[in-house]
Parts: C-alpha cells; structure tokens; sequence
C-alpha cells in the first residue's frame, strides 16, 4: 500500500513539476505601476496569455488573450515617453520564430497596442531575411538581430553578416502606437 502511495505521490509531484516548469509568471513594474504577465504554455497551439495591470486606476481590467505559440520573456520600459510603463512581451511559434506583442499604458487609465511591423513588408530590410531573430530592449529602443542570408533561396547557411535594426515607439493612427524602424547596419557575425 505505502509503495502504490509513493509512486502516485512521485507521478503527480513529476507531472506538476513538468507543467509549472513550462507556465510564464512575471511581475513587472516601474515605480508603483507595472504587469503581472501569467501563460501556461502548455502547448505551441494555443495558449491564454493574462495581462493584469497593477497600479493602474481600477476601471482598467485584465486582458485575456489567445496565443498561437508560447511566452518566451517580457520587458517593461516607457517606450512612447510618456512617463508611464509599457511592455514587450515575446513569444515563440510552432516554426521556432520569435515574434513580439506589445502594449502602452494609457496614463495607467487604459490599455493600447503598441503595433509592430512585419519586416516583409519592407523590401530593403527584408532583403536576405529568413527568420533567427534576437531582440533586446535598451532604454526605450528596441533592437532586432538576424542572419543575412543570400538571395538564392537554395542556400540553407547564412552569410557571415547580421543586420541590426533599431526601432522607436512613434504614435499612430487614432490615439493608437507603432515601432518604427529609425536606424539600420550590417555588420560581421560574432
């Protein structure tokens, strides 16, 4: 009896253990206002992404989402200069692909999208562009980093050079934010 009650003790221990290892549970803030970020990452497919905000005016509610993919890591940053938190959250797809969701803080009495372009839309940034990218917040600039690869579509290895794009917060259409490219290089790979 106490061996059945210890390998279903070890089964569940080992099975909790797999799936909080895989959930995404940050809490970010600047000064008092900030996110608490929640996913469970439970599958490449569909996962709910919980964005709570805290020390926001209490009108403001949760936001719930559905994902295609997982939570990989978040950053917070007053991206748009405007005094208040803002977030970046990345997130992985089934093709191993980083992509970014990010919101802007309304005066902390409300909740905007921050959109980010798809770099295919640009025929010069995109020009040797075939995913593998890295990004990294520095005060309120984001930069992405990728292989270059050649044109030729046959060649599966990158060229020994990365291109670096940096991108700022800049407003939109109808009270609404987008990142936009403002520098871009090319440099040798490390």
């Amino acid at each position: 009896m106490y061996k059945n009650l210890f390998f279903a003790f070890l089964f569940i221990a080992l099975h909790g253990f797999g799936q909080k290892a895989n959930k995404y549970d940050s809490t970010l803030k600047i000064g008092k206002a900030g996110y608490r970020i929640t996913c469970m990452n439970r599958n490449l497919d569909r996962n709910t992404l919980n964005i709570r905000p805290i020390g926001f005016k209490a009108e403001v509610r949760e936001v719930n989402l559905e994902l295609k993919g997982k939570v990989l890591s978040t950053e917070i940053d007053d991206l748009n200069n405007d005094g208040f938190p803002d977030i970046i959250i990345f997130v992985l797809d089934e093709k191993n692909k980083i992509s970014l969701f990010s919101i802007a803080s309304r005066d902390n009495e409300g909740l905007a999208p921050i959109y980010f372009p798809d770099i295919t839309n640009d025929s010069q940034l995109s020009k040797g562009y075939r995913g593998k990218d890295e990004y990294k917040l520095v005060e309120g600039v984001l930069f992405r980093k990728f292989p270059i690869f050649e044109s030729d579509t046959t060649n599966k290895t990158p060229t020994n050079k990365v291109r670096q794009i940096m991108y700022r917060v800049v407003p939109a259409e109808q009270g609404s934010w987008k990142f936009k490219s403002f520098k871009s290089f090319e440099m040798l790979a490390d």
